[in-house]
């Protein structure tokens, strides 16, 4: 049996984290001892250890109640896992998209800067005009 801090050590987490699983139901309530401390078994262990391997990889907590409700019915279909790995993977290609464009409208920024004084700087005035700036997006009439 081991108690929340070293729970906690053995999945590289905070006692807290261990708590707030808990809370949102992604760990079961812990027996108590005697004492009234939370007292934790290899399977929540392992259970904890799978929720931050989970996160590791960006998945949300409401995925990973589903994975853990999935792994209850081992016979089951993995369509649904595969269908939450794809849509990970759709979202992190448009924050990429999304980083490369903002990389480029720094880039723009950057090349723009001339040196000189803070009055004179082609950044500065760039950043106050968001209509003559690539970022800003395209107004359409209304």
């Amino acid at each position: 049996m081991y108690k929340i801090g070293k729970l906690a050590e053995l999945a590289d987490c905070q006692p807290v984290t261990v708590r707030y699983y808990e809370k949102e139901g992604l760990l079961d309530k812990p027996i108590r001892g005697e004492n009234g401390y939370r007292e934790y078994g290899t399977d929540d262990l392992e259970r904890l250890r799978f929720i931050r391997h989970c996160r590791d990889h960006g998945i949300a907590l409401t995925d990973v109640k589903l994975l853990l409700k999935l792994r209850k019915a081992p016979e089951g279909d993995c369509g649904p896992v595969d269908d939450m790995v794809n849509r990970l993977i759709g979202q992190l290609d448009d924050q990429l998209r999304s980083i490369k464009k903002l990389k480029k409208n720094l880039e723009t920024l950057r090349g723009r800067c001339h040196g000189g004084s803070i009055a004179e700087c082609a950044i500065l005035k760039s950043l106050s005009d968001r209509g003559h700036c690539s970022c800003a997006p395209s107004q359409e009439p209304a």
